[in-house]
């Protein structure tokens, strides 16, 4: 039998999600009611600027005291969807100490202080749920910590942030140069004003920590996960891309070391070939791939961002919290009882891509290998076209740890024949 008293939940946040996460509750009313058990009501919206029409929400329902709203002591669920570090903090913290479990969608707040949100809502024995913070509709949190839980996760590599994606996607398919793409993205909506957390990879860093966390049961923060921007990709990277059978992606990888001691996290730009399936996500759409001991390999694929694709992701942890809160439960909270060693970049083993400007003259490429050799690097394979005293020396090396490359780099520099690095990219998904 169906629980008459409704379940109240406050919304933080109406924007382009939250106006959606309250669309939905409206519009889906029955549905939701039928599969949680019993009825949901919009208890209160809080906003910034209450003078603003929001089609759908009474008047009476919106509030700019978003404490007030959570210290009510009737909310049963507050769904966080303004985003930043303050006052959603506050804000959520507040939420479990008046009864209320919380439904988040805040990545840069989860990737910060997540093991304190957890300790915070573990203390007063509610949910914290935040599928809609990583890769917006796909749900992929939900099963990295729940459907695979019996296995071992290795890898986690994905495209995780849509803007970046459409911007490499366009300069792979129409050879435009970088500038170009983000116009283009710009003017479709798909780019912000200001586009440095996605270009820069801050965006993704924040939710490569979050996967970090989940897939190795240890505690990542976004200060442990190496960062590296796309803005410096080339269409002649491209190019070379394309020589090599492959293309360029903005990367999120979390991996366990071979020897399950340590994990990384970093984002960055590399060549993936042509043949790993996430080459042929196009757009501005989110793809990750997950490697695991048991169930083998597995790609999770769909919209990343986007009002009603997250408001989905919002309203699944919605409906689960709900029905936790029916049976007197709480689901899955923090595991970091595995608490690896999170490595520095330095310590990451890949392939590389090295793209340098040498003089055109017999030597060149027996003082470039020399270098390569003494630093422990070697060379899977190497290109070199002159014309006019000046040449191109394209050298793909065998994996190398990131610091062993560095230093090679380092040596090249100093060589007379060497009049530039060109370019310096990771080659993953081998």
């Amino acid at each position: 039998m169906m629980r008459t008293r409704p379940l109240k939940v406050a919304l933080l946040g109406c924007g382009v999600v939250g106006s959606e996460v309250a669309r939905i509750m409206t519009t889906h009313a029955d549905d939701l009611a039928a599969r949680i058990g019993a009825p949901v009501e919009l208890a209160g919206v809080a906003v910034r600027r209450p003078s603003k029409v929001r089609e759908g929400i009474p008047a009476e329902l919106v509030t700019t005291d978003a404490t007030a709203l959570v210290k009510r002591g009737d909310i049963d669920v507050v769904v966080e969807v303004i985003g930043g570090i303050e006052p959603a903090r506050s804000l959520i913290t507040t939420a479990f100490e008046h009864g209320a479990s919380v439904v988040s969608a805040n990545k840069a707040l989860l990737a910060q202080d997540g093991a304190a949100l957890h300790a915070a809502a573990d203390e007063h024995g509610k949910d914290l749920y935040y599928e809609a913070a990583v890769a917006g509709a796909i749900p992929l949190i939900r099963p990295l910590r729940e459907s695979l839980a019996g296995d071992k996760i290795n890898r986690v590599m994905g495209i995780v942030n849509g803007t970046t994606n459409f911007i490499l996607d366009k300069m792979d398919s129409t050879g435009a140069g970088y500038q170009e793409a983000l116009d283009e993205a710009t003017a479709l909506g798909y780019a912000e004003a200001d586009p440095t957390a996605d270009v820069e990879g801050f965006d993704a860093a924040a939710k490569a920590a979050i996967l970090a966390g989940i897939a190795f049961h240890t505690r990542v923060r976004l200060d442990d996960v190496y960062r590296e921007g796309m803005t410096e990709v080339t269409a002649a990277d491209f190019r070379s891309a394309k020589e090599m059978g492959c293309t360029i992606k903005l990367l999120a990888i979390c991996e366990r070391a071979e020897d399950g001691a340590s994990v990384t996290a970093r984002v960055h730009p590399a060549m993936i070939p042509l043949t790993h399936p996430l080459a042929s996500v196009r757009g501005a759409y989110n793809a990750v791939f997950v490697e695991s001991d048991a169930a083998g390999q597995l790609m999770f694929y769909g919209p990343g961002a986007g009002g009603a694709p997250t408001a989905s992701a919002v309203l699944g942890d919605l409906v689960a919290v709900c029905r936790n809160r029916l049976s007197g439960s709480t689901g899955p909270g923090e595991s970091a009882y595995a608490a690896l060693t999170v490595s520095p970049m330095g310590d990451v083993v890949t392939r590389y891509h090295i793209s340098l400007d040498v003089a055109d003259k017999p030597g060149v490429l027996a003082q470039v290998a020399t270098v390569f050799a003494e630093h422990g690097v070697s060379i899977d394979t190497v290109r070199q076209q002159g014309k006019d005293g000046e040449a191109s020396l394209v050298v793909v090396t065998h994996r190398a740890s990131d610091a062993s490359l560095s230093g090679t780099v380092e040596a090249l520099r100093k060589l007379d024949t060497v009049r530039g690095v060109a370019s310096i990219m990771r080659v993953e998904g081998e």
